[in-house]
């Protein structure tokens, strides 16, 4: 095959990975989606769905991954065709820890305590962060799809406000009470939480990959929080 022509094939069978890759992460947001409407109210079948359905994302990163090793092994792609293989392979592999993070909300969700102030407070915390971090996953999937370099770099504000969440949950679980059922609940809600704000790390990992793609050049966003490299 020409050196036109094969490069024209590779690009074409980069696209059709790529597509898969953006149809994962469309799997990793219904999965976000269900698991938060499982926890409240609580929800123990949608829960075993969302931990079923787990294989789909699994079997979606198994594709992409072999689909990009396969295409690298028969072509010899040119810088920047290369740094879009590499960039997916980065960008797979979050959505199958995406994935994995909603399986951790979703075995946790049996755990259920009612009539209480502070697990109604505690529950509207964990909701607003996972609609957050549902948020922050849909704008990286936007970023890398357009190589919208600015949409991927405001990642990391939303990001900050998802990690708060995370650490007010875990203030509001220490102090949530002396009934020992409330208390172990309380705890099981800061893995939820955890759980969350992993998933938001992951989106801004994904914003990261589409620069890299857009510029060429890798950086981590944090930087832009703190770029002395001081906190």
């Amino acid at each position: 095959m020409a050196g036109g022509e094969g490069r024209q094939h590779f690009q074409e069978q980069m696209r059709e990975i790529e597509r898969a890759a953006l149809g994962g992460m469309d799997m990793a947001l219904g999965q976000i989606d269900r698991v938060l409407d499982a926890l409240d109210p609580v929800d123990l079948r949608l829960a075993e769905f969302v931990i079923a359905d787990d294989d789909r994302i699994d079997g979606r990163y198994l594709e992409v991954h072999q689909g990009v090793l396969s295409l690298l092994a028969l072509q010899a792609p040119v810088a920047g065709d290369l740094r879009l293989a590499a960039a997916v392979l980065h960008v797979i592999s979050n959505i199958e820890r995406i994935g994995d993070q909603c399986v951790n909300i979703a075995k946790l969700i049996p755990v259920s305590y009612t009539d209480s102030p502070a697990r109604d407070t505690i529950v509207e915390r964990v909701l607003h962060m996972g609609g957050l971090a549902r948020g922050e996953l849909a704008q990286a999937r936007h970023a890398f799809a357009e190589r919208d370099v600015a949409l991927a770099e405001s990642l990391v504000a939303q990001d900050q406000e998802v990690n708060r969440l995370n650490r007010e949950v875990f203030r509001l679980a220490v102090h949530a009470g002396e009934d020992p059922d409330l208390r172990e609940w309380a705890m099981t809600m800061t893995l939820a939480a955890r759980a969350l704000e992993r998933i938001g790390d992951n989106a801004v990992a994904i914003g990261e990959q589409a620069i890299f793609v857009a510029t060429g050049q890798f950086r981590e966003l944090s930087s832009l929080l703190y770029p002395a490299g001081g906190r």
